[in-house]
């Protein structure tokens, strides 16, 4: 019981810092209950299929989400992208991704994406930076397509008493370039912040858990939502 306390009070702190960090809209903003996402990452160069592919990736994701106090399934990911390294530091992608959507009391909607991206990684003394930029073009509904721009930026701290366990936070940041009847009015869309922790089991697993802020303005931008949500991953590389 107390372990169970002091959990709901770190979570609660998690979830006032990050709040505090939120950007701030001109209307009301509804906090939600809590919920969680939970996804794995595989990742890896093409050399498997053929060593003249050395430089060639393939990126596989799957996510599931929940809401209501994780009574309620709302939304899955499916992602997959071909990439190329240009460096042991930077690499350019191509990619699609289906997001099937049943939220409470809205019909569901199969949006499809489709996405160019890049990535670098900047290792340093005291841990490695990660940027990486998106450019979604979502066809959310006959005749509604919207562009949606995303960057994210992402530290990761290995703990010096055990190299194996790691500090982890990042910020990614969600634009709508184009307005869209079923997208919503041009301008800001969503904010994530993420703060936790993972470990490396060895050079092919890693896992992470922490919690997640998830702040959405609604079509025209006169109110939030806030979501409160604990995320946990697992990612491969081969």
């Amino acid at each position: 019981m107390k372990d169970h306390r002091n959990f709901k009070t770190l979570a609660g702190t998690a979830a006032i810092l990050c709040a505090s960090l939120q950007p701030a809209v001109a209307g009301n903003v509804t906090y939600d209950d809590w919920g969680s996402w939970g996804q794995v990452v595989a990742e890896g160069s093409l050399g498997l299929i053929d060593p003249n592919l050395q430089k060639g990736r393939l990126w596989l994701e799957g996510q599931s989400r929940w809401d209501g106090d994780w009574q309620h399934w709302y939304q899955g990911v499916a992602r997959v992208a071909l990439g190329y390294s240009l460096s042991d530091r930077f690499t350019v992608w191509m990619g699609y991704t289906f997001l099937p959507t049943q939220n409470i009391g809205k019909p569901y909607v199969g949006q499809q994406d489709m996405w160019p991206a890049l990535r670098y990684v900047l290792p340093t003394e005291f841990g490695t930076f990660t940027y990486r930029f998106m450019w979604e073009t979502n066809f959310i509904a006959a005749g509604s397509i919207r562009e949606r721009p995303r960057q994210m930026l992402r530290f990761m701290h290995p703990i010096e008493a055990e190299p194996r366990l790691s500090l982890i936070v990042w910020d990614e940041f969600f634009v709508r370039a184009t307005t869209t009847s079923a997208g919503g009015q041009a301008g800001f869309d969503q904010n994530r912040i993420f703060g936790g922790f993972g470990w490396t089991f060895n050079p092919n697993f890693r896992t992470e858990l922490g919690y997640m802020n998830q702040y959405i303005e609604n079509a025209n931008h006169t109110a939030a939502t806030m979501h409160n949500l604990i995320m946990g991953s697992l990612f491969i590389s081969f």
